[in-house]
């Protein structure tokens, strides 16, 4: 039989710190993307963000 002595837990607290910075790295960046994706969703849509952005655009030329 083995020993409980020799048991070595830098496995698993390697493992539980991966998901504590991993996981909400993922959902940050997830997050991130999603919000971009509803940012240009919402200029197509909305007609207030299209005149603001024709109005800027046409200041810069």
């Amino acid at each position: 039989m083995t020993d409980l002595a020799d048991m070595n837990h830098l496995g698993f607290i390697a493992a539980s710190y991966a998901i504590g910075v991993l996981l909400p790295a993922v959902f940050a960046v997830s997050a991130w993307t999603r919000m971009a994706r509803a940012a240009r969703r919402l200029d197509a849509i909305d007609p207030r963000r299209r005149r603001a952005a024709r109005r800027r655009q046409e200041a810069g030329e």
